[in-house]
């Protein structure tokens, strides 16, 4: 976890400003406070791609053994879209349509 002190944060944003500068066509943020996960979004023009950073950024992304519960210590940030699910392929609708839909992720999954 990356980012919780102002400092910290404060470099972050300047680094992601700078990679945009650079020519990054994206920019992944794993494991920030949503909070500032969102202020980067809101900062760059560059698209924003979350992966335990909250649903504020312009997409997200998850590990595939990771969602599909085969991870056996899986991170705060995951939820198991297997579980429930009839099959993988609907595994990974359920989870496109949970991003789409703002479901996922939840308040349970992000970092403050």
């Amino acid at each position: 976890m990356q980012g919780r002190q102002p400092e910290q944060a404060r470099k972050i944003v300047a680094d992601a400003v700078a990679l945009e500068a650079a020519g990054a066509a994206l920019l992944v943020l794993e494991c920030v406070p949503r909070t500032l996960a969102a202020e980067i979004t809101r900062t760059l023009r560059t698209p924003v791609i979350g992966i335990g950073a909250g649903p504020e950024t312009d997409a997200q992304v998850l590990v595939l053994h990771d969602m599909l519960g085969l991870n056996a210590k899986p991170p705060k940030f995951v939820r198991n879209f297997l579980q429930g699910a009839s099959s993988v392929q609907q595994a990974l609708t359920d989870y496109r349509n949970a991003v789409v839909a703002g479901s996922f992720p939840g308040a349970e999954h992000c970092f403050d």
